[in-house]
């Protein structure tokens, strides 16, 4: 029987918009570029017009992640908007990471509230021809304005003006030419793990990123007098994608930091050849060595990274292909 079509009962809707994955930005990890949207695009990297939260202990690498997609969006001529309630960004740590902090290109602020926090997202209007990035450092620090006044001692009204905030801000963060990211700290408790600002920053988070150090990075000199030191010069930080909407989630990669550089791509590149071959040595351009250290410097001498990014690229994606499911479409 053939169903008549009810006048008034079809509403015209707006035009539902896709992410732009033709514009990424980087971690400053290939590997973890890839766990994030390597199933979308080549090479993957975070799209615009989503709220990210990476959150973890202290220590664990988050400002590190997120002063690196900072770079990446003003390499790329894209503006940063970075707020920092903790008030510990230094012009020497930014440096490290390639953040360029000049007034004209870093647009910085110490917001107290969480209502201050959401107006700078809100009123923002960086360049659209470039994705812009609003950074927020963490947002556990961010206080009420009850708090401030005494009145709320517990902190219990944070998490309603998080949920309040995001609800109306969902707008704003889904400008295609934005970019949003939050760090957060990890409690544990009685119930688990959890995180500040209630259950409101988790349900809007388009990509919810755990970061947790995992080992250190250390490094053996023979001095002079022949006494062997050891000085630790770097961390590896394991990453997990909590949440995704953007790509498969539950993915999981380490990522390597070095004291004074930043995230160590090539490092982390090298060692996921490594892995992933069950190979015994580091093996680049035909060339094969014992310590990663060598091999290094073997692919920044020779100009090398480009190649050793495109083979790891190359490599995930045929390990992503071996899990692919080959079914008939539904029948409805």
């Amino acid at each position: 029987m053939k169903r008549e079509k009810r006048k008034g009962s079809v509403v015209k809707s707006k035009k539902i918009d896709r992410l732009r994955f033709d514009r990424v930005l980087s971690t400053g990890s290939t590997i973890l570029d890839l766990c994030l949207s390597g199933g979308r695009i080549p090479g993957g990297g975070i799209p615009p017009g989503i709220l990210m939260e990476v959150y973890g202990p202290a220590g664990s690498g988050k400002t590190a992640i997120l002063a690196e997609i900072c770079a990446s969006a003003q390499a790329k001529g894209g503006d940063v908007r970075f707020r920092d309630p903790e008030s510990r960004l230094d012009k020497e740590y930014a440096e490290i990471y390639g953040v360029n902090i000049n007034k004209d290109y870093f647009d910085y602020d110490r917001p107290e509230t969480v209502k201050q926090l959401f107006k700078d997202l809100k009123t923002w209007e960086p360049n659209p021809e470039n994705i812009g990035v609003f950074a927020a450092d963490s947002v556990a620090a961010v206080s009420t304005e009850l708090e401030l006044e005494d009145e709320d001692k517990r902190g219990q009204k944070q998490a309603k003006e998080f949920s309040q905030n995001l609800r109306k801000s969902a707008r704003a963060i889904a400008r295609e030419n934005v970019l949003t990211v939050f760090t957060n700290q990890l409690r544990e408790g009685e119930r688990g793990e959890t995180t500040p600002g209630g259950k409101a920053i988790p349900f809007y988070a388009s990509v919810r990123l755990r970061v947790a150090q995992t080992e250190m990075i250390t490094k053996k000199k023979k001095l002079k007098t022949k006494a062997e030191v050891k000085k630790v010069i770097g961390i590896v930080s394991t990453c997990y994608v909590k949440k995704s909407t953007i790509d498969d989630p539950y993915r999981m990669c380490d990522i390597y930091i070095i004291f004074n550089y930043g995230i160590d791509d090539v490092r982390g590149n090298l060692q996921y050849m490594k892995d992933i071959t069950k190979d015994t040595m580091y093996d680049i351009d035909n060339k094969r060595f014992h310590g990663i250290d060598t091999a290094i410097e073997y692919v920044e001498k020779n100009k090398l990274q480009k190649k050793l990014k495109k083979l790891v690229i190359e490599t995930w994606s045929q390990v992503e292909k071996e899990f692919e499911m080959k079914r008939e479409p539904k029948q409805r």
